[in-house]
Parts: structure tokens; sequence; C-alpha cells
């Protein structure tokens, strides 16, 4: 292609829309540095302030989803679906994208629905095992649907509906190492069973809960515990526990080196989050997911049901917290052979080179040649 591509992307409100649209965006850049990227948002929401972070420009819709809390609240949705469209049509006229990449998230719909209207070819990346009504509105317009679980055909008939996994951190890729040394890299025992609990960067106040009830039941077993509280927590987190911290203990607000962490880690507890999972797929580890009950649409939980139907996860709901999650916790622990079967079959949702695939697949589908 003689000309420099210009490519639209949309997907936002939350990381797991967010990340991997600049996932796609930087592999594409790596094989066109001189492509000219336009991404799409929510005003208001993270990605127009973590889109401009990885070096793209990013233009706000005034656009919300379905409140399903406060139905008064979605009166005037009507409209901002109207004004988003208005101005995406202004958008697409003067950008002239060459194809369009649509993550999810509010600010996707509008924007992918205005580059097919044009013509583009668009195509649609899907994190969760049940997409959201934004993706299965826009598949029929769709070039393809890249999804992240199996057997999704079902939910995009019609359209060409590829396994390709959820595009995630290269480091997570990369940078594992043998758990011993890793263990060592972080000051804990190599020879101790690990356990990592993470709740997303914002931590999960059910997982701390549940931790700090069962705390001296970890020490007493002899168990490492590495536990990332999240920013709201950590302060009261550390304070409570100050007394009891060893080596056995170590708490974190956040953790930068996740590829260390995990590496550690002979057992994950952890939320469901679709990025979280492709995540812990590559990791390969025993996993304990605790699903976030308010995702929307209860996806959370159809992602961590997808893993236990193939016996690759345990799950524990919010709700069964107290009856269940130690004796879980425990099960995993002391079961070598477990801890090895399950390991084995997350590894089947591993997919380390979906970023490349993705884009692989745009640009043969358009035979675009880099």
């Amino acid at each position: 292609m003689n000309r420099k591509l210009k490519i639209l992307v949309s997907g936002g409100g939350t990381g797991g829309h967010i990340f991997p649209a600049i996932a796609i965006a930087d592999e594409l850049r790596k094989r066109f540095p001189d492509a000219e990227f336009l991404f799409i948002g929510a005003n208001g929401k993270m990605e127009m302030e973590k889109v401009p972070q990885a070096g793209y420009r990013i233009l706000g819709l005034n656009i919300s989803g379905f409140d399903r809390g406060n139905l008064l609240k979605n009166v005037n949705l009507p409209f901002k679906i109207v004004s988003a469209l208005v101005k995406m049509r202004h958008i697409i006229k003067v950008f002239k994208p060459d194809f369009a990449i649509g993550t999810g998230g509010f600010a996707s719909g509008p924007a992918l629905f205005a580059a097919a209207f044009s013509g583009a070819p668009i195509f649609l990346q899907e994190q969760n095992s049940l997409p959201g009504k934004t993706n299965m509105f826009l598949a029929k317009k769709a070039h393809a649907v890249f999804t992240a679980y199996p057997n999704m055909e079902k939910f995009f008939s019609g359209t060409k509906t590829l396994f390709l996994g959820n595009p995630i951190r290269n480091s997570i890729v990369q940078d594992f190492i043998d758990s011993e040394t890793a263990k060592e890299k972080l000051g804990l025992d190599p020879h101790k069973l690990t356990i990592l609990s993470v709740g997303g960067s914002l931590g999960s106040r059910t997982l701390n809960n549940a931790w700090k009830a069962n705390l001296q039941k970890v020490l007493d077993k002899d168990y490492q515990l590495i536990w990332q509280t999240g920013k709201t927590d950590y302060q009261t987190i550390y304070h409570e526990t100050e007394s009891r911290q060893c080596r056995n203990l170590q708490i974190a607000e956040f953790i930068s080196n996740m590829h260390l962490a995990y590496s550690a880690a002979d057992v994950i507890v952890s939320r469901a989050g679709a990025i979280s999972i492709s995540e812990l797929a590559i990791a390969g580890k025993a996993v304990l997911l605790v699903p976030f009950p308010y995702a929307a649409e209860d996806h959370q939980t159809k992602n961590a049901q997808t893993l236990v139907e193939k016996n690759a996860a345990r799950m524990v709901k919010d709700s069964e917290m107290e009856a269940k999650f130690w004796s879980t916790v425990t099960e995993i622990a002391e079961n070598e052979n477990l801890r090895r079967e399950m390991a084995e079959n997350i590894a089947f949702f591993a997919k380390p080179n979906a970023t490349e695939q993705i884009v692989d697949e745009v640009l043969s589908s358009l035979q675009i040649r880099a």
C-alpha cells in the first residue's frame, strides 16, 4: 500500500476493553509506523486518560450505557445515541478510515456503526464468554469477530468468528521464569507453597475480607501469600496485619512485576475478568476464581463457569465465600495432582500470540501487506 493507512479504533469503559484495543493498535503501528490512528472513547471514562498515555489521539463522545439500577437515568439515552451517531458521521467523513476495530464499550457502538455505514470494513474483538450487546449488535456488519473463548459462533451467527484469544501485555507472555527462581527473587522460600491473590487494579473487598478472616490459617499451614489489596484497603490491611507480618506474607497495594508474581505462584486466587483469565491461562497455574457479581450481565461468572466446566479452575461466588472459600483454597493447595491437572487444562485457553494473529487476520482479509 503506497499511501499511509488510517485506522479507527474504539474500546473503553473498563481496562478489559481499553488495553486490548491499545495492544492491537501497537501491533499495527509496529508494522505500519506511518499509519494514522484515531481512537474513539466516551467522555469521562478511563480511555480518555489511558489512550493518550499510550501515545494515541482520542476523541470523546457523550455516550453512556443503559443504567439498570436507575431507569430514570436512561431517559436521555436515545438522544445521546443520536448525537453520538451524528458526531461520528462527521468524524468518519473527515478522517476517512481504511478500516475500524472495536473492542466493546459504550462508544464502540456508534463509532463502529458509523464506520460500517460509511463503507469502511469493521472488525470486532470480544473478550468475554458472554458477548456484550454492542458487539452482538455490530457483528452482522463485521468482516470478522475475534473471540477469547471457543464455540462463540452461536452469538455471531453468519459472521466469520475466530477463537484467537485476548491481546495482553507482552511482559506476561515473554518474561516468565521458573517458580523457585521467582520465589527467591521475591524474597520468599523457594520450597514453600505460594498463593497469589489478585483483585484487579482497584482491589477486591471480597477477597480482602476473606484473607483477613483466614490469615492465621494461612500462617498455620506455612503457606506463603502474595496479597495484592488494591489502593482502597491497603493502609487498613497493612496496619491490621502488622503484628503478623513475616517472610510468609507479602502485602502490596499494586504488583508492577506481575509476571514475577505469576511465576512464583503455585495457586492463584483472582476475580474473573476477561483479561485476567487470559493472563492466568498463559501463567498455567491452578486457579480459584471469585467472579465480581456486579459486572455487566454477570459476565465474570460466565467466564469462570466456562473454565470450571473444563476442570481448568475452581469457582466460589461472593455469596459462598464464608462457607466455601478456605475449604476450596486448601483443596487445591493440598492436592498436587489436582494443581497439575488444572494447570494443564487452563493452558487450552492460552493464546500468547493473540495480538499478532488478530492483526494477521485483519490484514489478510483486506489484502494489505506490511
